[in-house]
């Protein structure tokens, strides 16, 4: 069986740029196998030696030898692969440990009647929290439901047996579907106004789906009771487990709340922390009228939990603001910002004729101006914005909200990123490396599935 173990690189792995005496006695040392060394070459050797966090040798076994001492730590790979530790830009690591511990639908392509009936087991096995207890269940594939373009609305869940309130939240975390107990909770009736950076799905006449998109059930953060500090710990926890059984030693929380920072502090605190954190707290579309305040705000999390300069060990910052532009361009949601028309099937499921329809999503979630001006003050303060971005007319916002900032504050270490960026328009193709901009990518959304591929059933 193939071993593969990870590292964590930190500096240049060229023993002589380091700095170090020749030879020294080295913490760790892992030889007799293929190492990885990430270099510009991509070059493979047979062993590394470490010294206080950083690699002072790299090259074959009998080199790595005088670097032996007798406190070191040497691991025999037997052929196994090394490689340095992963890097996520880009996830949600205490929301996938709640996930954990919820319902889940796990990504499954299902009928409306699989679906019903994988809800109707995960009420079975909790009925003591039968009548007000809310249900979550988390990882919908809503885009590959079948048979394809299937609709799910309120009624797909009040066929339960039940009482209970029931949310079931998409895989993109970007859609909601709730139950009519949960939409009266929520107050969501015929007369509430479109939120802004959202949408609530209606029938003909007004009457709310069930159906939510992003801001439209921010509301339910509200209503439904919050994990315990304990919980949001041990959440944590799992997370980390999970990172590290992938490879991965550094991560970017891309829409960080308080909780998250607090439980993976609390994991440093004893001392059990594996994975170098980053968080991004979210300045969200409400705070637009108020860019001073919205800042501020990142800036005394900043104060409050980041830890400076970053060593070995691994630790906690935050230097980033997290910023969502619009929603996402699957369909059914369709609430990524694009600047031609979504395509509509004005044919058959049988025989499709794609045409330009009249919907390019909503508008970018952030005015021009508050956008810039956030991004400038977000630069001023030595934080790099990071934005969610999916369709080409969000990114295209993005980058001129950059291009503001830039301006304004001149060529500053600030590094500001686009995530996801699933379309872009060929002309911003050359304004990332122009306003030295990060398109954060998201390959994992890349897979053959029914979000990507059309469904033949």
């Amino acid at each position: 069986m193939t071993r593969f173990l990870t590292f964590r690189l930190l500096a240049v792995p060229l023993v002589l740029s380091l700095g170090f005496a020749a030879s020294p006695t080295a913490d760790r040392v892992y030889r007799n196998g293929t190492v990885y060394t990430a270099d510009a070459h991509g070059s493979i050797v047979e062993a590394v030696a470490i010294r206080e966090g950083h690699i002072v040798y790299l090259g074959n076994n009998a080199g790595v030898v005088s670097y032996i001492g007798p406190a070191t730590k040497v691991t025999d790979l037997q052929g196994g692969f090394l490689m340095p530790g992963l890097v996520d830009g880009h996830l949600h690591p205490l929301e996938a440990g709640l996930k954990l511990a919820n319902c889940s639908l796990d990504y499954q392509s299902l009928t409306v009647a699989e679906l019903e009936e994988r809800v109707q087991a995960c009420l079975d096995k909790s009925q003591g929290q039968e009548p007000d207890g809310w249900l979550e269940v988390v990882n919908w594939f809503q885009e590959s439901m079948r048979p394809a373009g299937v609709k799910t609305n309120r009624a797909t869940l009040d066929v339960l047996k039940t009482s209970r309130p029931i949310i079931v939240v998409s895989s993109f975390g970007h859609t909601a579907l709730v139950n009519s107990r949960a939409l009266a909770l929520a107050k969501i009736t015929k007369t509430t106004p479109e939120p802004p950076g959202g949408k609530i799905w209606r029938d003909a006449d007004g009457t709310p789906t069930g159906l939510l998109e992003d801001s439209a059930y921010a509301v339910y953060s509200e209503l439904i009771p919050k994990p315990t500090p304990e919980e949001n710990i041990a959440a944590a926890r799992a997370a980390q487990k999970a990172l590290n059984r992938q490879g991965v030693t550094s991560f970017l929380d891309a829409d960080a709340a308080p909780e998250d920072m607090a439980a993976f502090t609390a994991v440093q605190a004893a001392g059990e922390l594996t994975v170098r954190a980053h968080f991004a707290p979210k300045i969200a579309v409400a705070e637009a009228g108020d860019p001073a305040s919205a800042v501020a705000k990142v800036v005394k999390y900043e104060k409050q939990y980041d830890q400076g300069t970053i060593h070995a060990k691994p630790g906690i910052t935050v230097r980033n603001a997290k910023l969502f532009l619009d929603g996402v361009i699957a369909a059914p949601a369709l609430t990524g910002a694009v600047l031609e028309p979504y395509r509509v099937n004005a044919g058959t499921p049988e025989h499709p004729r794609w045409v330009p329809g009249q919907s390019r999503g909503p508008a970018v979630y952030f005015p021009p101006k508050p956008l810039a001006e956030i991004l400038v003050q977000l630069g001023r303060a030595g934080i790099d914005p990071h934005m969610h971005a999916d369709g080409d007319a969000a990114v295209r916002a993005g980058l001129d909200a950059v291009e503001v900032m830039r301006k304004e504050i001149g060529r500053v270490d600030i590094r500001p990123a686009i995530a996801h960026d699933e379309i872009v328009s060929p002309n911003d193709f050359p304004r990332f490396k122009a306003l030295d901009t990060m398109p954060v990518l998201s390959f994992q959304w890349e897979k053959p599935a029914g979000d990507t591929l059309g469904l033949t059933n």
